[in-house]
């Protein structure tokens, strides 16, 4: 009993940051899943548009996030998501998950999986799976979320 009684009061709200790393401005499609990563308990932060990879890691960092979203449209993804691993790595900060959000041809996206990129969502993923596979990627990672569902 004392020991279910002390894993819930080590069960909290998973955080997520979302951001637009590059010059892409199209940013609905990162504001969408940052609300419905809310509404599903998740702790929310959204840095904007025309971020740095090193600006998305500081905030990450800073803000002790489980996870870090990155919407990405403008097709440099190769570039900056290797960075933002990178920076991860150098900061002692690999246990911080990324996935994105974007388009991403297949073969694109075999590389950044190899690379660490926990999960990549297409044009047309649902808000449903994609929450799911949040809490998935923070389950493998041994985080307990508060009234997380299987």
């Amino acid at each position: 009993m004392q020991a279910e009684a002390q894993a819930k009061s080590m069960a909290r709200r998973g955080r997520v940051l979302v951001g637009k790393v590059g010059l892409d401005g199209h940013d609905r499609g990162a504001k969408v899943v940052a609300r419905a990563l809310r509404d599903a308990g998740f702790e929310v932060i959204y840095t904007g548009l025309h971020q740095t990879p090193e600006m998305v890691v500081n905030t990450a960092i800073q803000e002790d996030v489980d996870v870090i979203g990155i919407s990405i449209l403008s097709g440099a993804h190769n570039t900056l998501l290797p960075r933002v691993l990178r920076l991860l790595a150098e900061r002692d900060a690999k246990d911080i998950a990324v996935f994105v959000g974007g388009i991403i041809p297949e073969q694109d996206a075999v590389v950044l999986r190899e690379a660490g990129v926990a999960e990549i969502f297409t044009p047309g993923a649902s808000l449903d799976s994609i929450v799911a596979r949040v809490r998935a990627i923070l389950a493998e990672r041994g985080v307990e979320l508060l009234g997380a569902e299987a």
